[in-house]
């Protein structure tokens, strides 16, 4: 029936085929624009509970040192985010508190959230005294190369750096006593 159809126009199903393809974009498009927009106002980091936290949920450092009272649901990443805008200031918040295991905190345990400046990847904004490097470091019972990374950089992506310095054929086999180089 459709095929007559379209004899009766003499109009070839090609032509049909590339109208439905360029319709089915459009709704697409329209449909991805649709989406980006509710999501405006959102930070695409994740949390726990919703998915993401929204722009409105930040507690940026504007009234800080605060404390806080750790919730169920909460992580020292999460609680960055809603201070400083940035997970990886969990740091920050973990030798403030001077924890000793920064994966326990617990519900109703008070935090001392401190006035930090922000740490981005692949950014330099860590305290003067934070970036004073050893040229060396020896790896303890329990370390990583992100942990390394980001205690002595401030930036957990600089374990590729320090991989790549000393020369590891598998970066996630590190020793305790193993003496790694640090690059500047």
């Amino acid at each position: 029936m459709f095929k007559n159809y379209l004899k009766k126009l003499n109009f070839p199903e090609s032509y049909v085929s590339i109208i439905l393809g360029f319709l089915i974009v459009v709704v697409g498009g329209l449909l991805v624009n649709n989406y980006m927009k509710s999501r405006q106002g959102q930070i695409n980091t994740p949390d726990q509970n919703s998915g993401v936290i929204k722009q409105e949920e930040l507690k940026l450092a504007e009234n800080l040192p605060t404390t806080y009272t750790v919730s169920e649901s909460d992580t020292l990443w999460n609680i960055a985010l809603k201070y400083y805008g940035s997970g990886y200031n969990w740091v920050t918040i973990a030798k403030e508190n001077k924890l000793s295991n920064a994966n326990k905190i617990e519900k109703g345990q008070q935090l001392t959230i401190p006035n930090a400046e922000v740490i981005k990847p692949g950014s330099a904004s860590v305290a003067t005294s934070e970036v004073a490097q050893p040229e060396t470091y020896t790896v303890a019972k329990g370390d990583y190369l992100w942990k390394i990374a980001v205690e002595k950089y401030g930036d957990g992506y600089a374990w590729v750096k320090i991989a790549k310095a000393n020369n590891l054929v598998n970066p996630n086999i590190i020793h305790t006593g193993n003496v790694l180089q640090l690059p500047k």
